[in-house]
């Protein structure tokens, strides 16, 4: 059972890995091929990048990383919230990939800029005429739909995890009745929080009688030594 739950965790960190760099794989890449009518009348090819007309998927995908690192360390109730991060993470990526193919000229504005000089919505898909999607828009889409159901998993198992590394956990303290708690304090019994303040004695010495005391003992000391005589006289 412990070895099934371990393997769970890994698969499930390593697949949050993957789904991460291949969103970065895919925005690295070329994403759509437009023809474009350039100032003189002549037909431009303009080749798209990833980075262009999905920017966010970058910041999207490093996040899930960072995400990564934190489930391998996170408690139950913090792996909660980082499997419903790791939804909308996915469900941002997909949704952002599915937006640029629906609009491949409005997502390469800035491309098309470059190419032709021309600025402006409206002007920039007027002088698109054609634009040919790649493969990698289309496995971002697939990407972040597999990122969203891996959140999902995350969510449904999170039980079925094994718990941290002990080196994660507070610091436990155990009494000798078997009690255990992280504060010492805890543990301490009624009678050992007033050990320290019974210091005192129950009957204070008056230091005059213990001063009368001691001359009487030394005057009874001479009178044993001399006999009851004066040995100056």
């Amino acid at each position: 059972m412990a070895a099934k739950a371990r393997r769970l965790k890994s698969f499930t960190i390593l697949a949050v890995v993957l789904w991460s760099a291949l969103v970065f794989l895919a925005w690295s890449q070329p994403w759509f091929s437009l023809t474009a009518s350039g100032r003189a009348g002549d037909s431009l090819t303009i080749s798209v990048q990833g980075s262009i007309a999905g920017p966010a998927l970058s910041a999207l995908a490093l996040a899930g990383l960072a995400l990564s690192a934190a489930l391998a360390i996170a408690g139950t109730v913090v792996r909660a919230v980082l499997g419903f991060l790791e939804l909308v993470l996915g469900a941002s990526i997909a949704f952002s990939s599915i937006s640029a193919l629906a609009d491949p000229a409005g997502a390469s504005q800035a491309a098309v800029t470059t190419a032709t000089g021309v600025a402006g919505s409206g002007s920039i898909k007027a002088i698109v005429s054609a634009a040919s999607p790649t493969l990698w828009p289309y496995l971002a889409v697939v990407v972040g739909v597999l990122m969203a159901l891996t959140g999902i998993l995350i969510m449904v198992s999170l039980r079925r995890w094994p718990v941290s590394g002990r080196r994660y956990q507070p610091v436990q303290f155990a009494a000798a009745d078997g009690r255990t708690s992280s504060n010492p304090a805890d543990l301490l019994e009624p009678d050992d929080d007033k050990a320290d303040d019974e210091t005192e004695p129950a009957n204070p010495v008056d230091p005059d009688e213990v001063a009368i005391s001691s001359k009487n003992a030394a005057v009874d000391n001479w009178d044993s030594l001399t006999r009851g005589t004066d040995p100056t006289s």
